[in-house]
């Protein structure tokens, strides 16, 4: 298989790899691109069936997605990285640095979160009715957003939302599920390496999502505290699910802090 779609910008050293969410794609990251790319490589990613990146619902998971990231990293030769996931790119920099582990410097989780079991039956009978699938998606993204959020901004997400090609996108919402059942407390407790969960949104088990408040915790951060008792957690407070663009300043002055400490130590 031919190396998912990838843009390279800047140079110096730790790379840092920056991985979208869910029906999204790498210009997500423009923001911390031109901020870290004076000082660092980065690349950014278009995950299998986004984006620039071709794939079908059989070649879509989220274990060949990091696979598909660390051939990346391998293919540049990249020196130890720093991996940013977003959403579901959370749990792909997860997989990744795994994959990867000799070139991996740290793992940066951004507004992750983990599905509940009893998410499967329920989103399998909303993807079975008539328009299910586009209304459930619809309103996870909607969901996203708060009255904070670049309207603009937000309702392009949407739209590009709304072009993922329904197979992949009800493929990578039950595998979400199934990584995240299965996989996900394991593979944290597998990391060797620094992480920081940078956190601005709390699913319920029904997927209804509210903004975060300092000091606040989530099951979510419970487990990912219990699996990394070293992990650093970052609240944005009052924000929508992408801080990186409703936050972007707060977003990279947080990134640089945990790079800065990798190269200090």
């Amino acid at each position: 298989m031919s190396l998912i779609h990838h843009v390279v910008t800047g140079t110096g050293r730790p790379p840092i790899v920056l991985v979208h969410g869910f029906a999204c794609a790498h210009t997500d990251w423009d923001a911390q691109v031109a901020h870290l790319s004076p000082r660092h490589q980065t690349v950014a990613v278009d995950l299998r069936g986004h984006g620039a990146s071709p794939g079908t619902p059989a070649e879509c998971s989220i274990e060949r997605y990091g696979a598909d990231v660390a051939e990346v990293m391998r293919a540049l030769a990249l020196p130890p990285t720093v991996l940013v996931g977003h959403s579901m790119g959370c749990r792909v920099a997860i997989e990744a640095a795994l994959q990867a582990p000799d070139q991996t410097a740290g793992v940066i989780l951004v507004d992750g979160s983990q599905f509940a079991a009893a998410m499967g039956p329920v989103m399998r009978e909303r993807f079975a009715a008539p328009g299910g699938y586009e209304i459930f998606t619809n309103r996870l993204f909607n969901d996203m957003f708060t009255a904070r959020s670049d309207r603009t901004t937000a309702a392009a997400i949407i739209e590009r939302a709304t072009r993922l090609p329904r197979p992949i996108g009800e493929k990578m919402l039950l595998d979400m599920l199934r990584y995240d059942v299965g996989r996900l407390t394991p593979s944290l407790a597998s990391l060797q390496v620094p992480v920081m969960a940078l956190q601005t949104t709390y699913n319920n088990e029904k997927r209804e999502r509210t903004t975060m408040r300092e000091g606040q915790s989530t099951p979510y951060l419970d487990m990912l505290r219990a699996s990394v008792p070293t992990a650093r957690v970052e609240i944005i407070a009052d924000t929508g699910h992408f801080p990186q663009l409703d936050e972007s300043a707060r977003t990279n002055e947080l990134i640089d802090g945990f790079v800065n400490g990798l190269i200090q130590h």
